[in-house]
């Protein structure tokens, strides 16, 4: 049996497996289900997985060197436009999972990435899903026809 990382509160979740780790083209971001997470039973909110998949999302494009603070600095936006979620089976109280994201398409306008949410030790499936953003010129309030090329040469090395 394998002993579970011990996470540190204060310094986010690092854990054994940081944020950077790659497992087949798979960005993974470790989760802890906390009591506000949960309803009543214990169980993971629906809504709750989102705000993981963003948080997932986000910490991958900064280990590529895209924060997304400058990013909106610089005048552009990405916003959601479609989500696809499949709830597998529930996250409780106190589970451990790694949030692992991907972009699996890339064209002109729209960045498609997918998830996966599954149990820290085994492959044990949680949620699956995808979420499509679109490139947003701020200042124009338009969607834009070309992705930045700082953020296309980063989103490749996916």
């Amino acid at each position: 049996m394998t002993e579970k990382p011990q996470l540190s509160p204060s310094q986010g979740i690092e854990g054994e497996k940081q944020y950077a780790e790659v497992t087949e083209k798979w960005f993974e971001y470790p989760i802890v289900v906390h009591p506000h997470h949960t309803d009543y039973a214990g169980v993971v909110w629906h809504g709750v997985y989102l705000t993981w998949m963003e948080e997932a999302r986000i910490e991958c494009l900064r280990q590529l060197g895209i924060d997304y603070a400058q990013l909106v600095a610089l005048g552009y936006e990405l916003p959601v436009i479609e989500v696809n979620l499949r709830y597998h089976r529930p996250l409780r109280m106190g589970d451990r999972a790694l949030v692992k994201t991907k972009v699996q398409d890339l064209d002109r306008v729209k960045i498609h990435w997918d998830y996966q949410i599954t149990d820290w030790e085994s492959n044990i499936l949680y949620v699956s899903g995808r979420v499509t953003l679109v490139g947003i010129d701020r200042e124009k309030g338009k969607i834009v026809r070309k992705l930045p090329t700082v953020l296309q040469e980063a989103l490749v090395k996916l």
